[in-house]
């Protein structure tokens, strides 16, 4: 896709130095740029909302997985039998 961008001159000149250096074009310097920029910005979203999930699990005094499974399987036996008498009823 094509754009038109105003970019200020100091960064477009360092923009083509760069992409004179490395042998590439203007227009691969700049989508890396950008691309290397939202996949920051993905990054960051994702630090923050684990950062906030983290905090909801210790604010809510937090269980751990261990601990969630035990339970599940112990609320599941009293509620359907334990599997291996279910296996050998059949």
């Amino acid at each position: 896709m094509k754009v038109t961008l105003d970019i200020d001159a100091d960064v477009y000149r360092a923009a083509k130095v760069e992409a004179a250096r490395t042998d590439r074009s203007v227009r691969d310097i700049v989508e890396e740029a950008l691309g290397a920029w939202l996949a920051a910005a993905e990054e960051a979203e994702d630090r923050e909302s684990a950062a906030a999930a983290l905090e909801e699990y210790r604010r809510d005094g937090g269980e751990s997985a261990e601990a969630w499974f035990g339970r599940v399987a112990a609320e599941t036996a009293a509620a359907y039998g334990e599997p291996s008498r279910r296996r050998g009823a059949g």
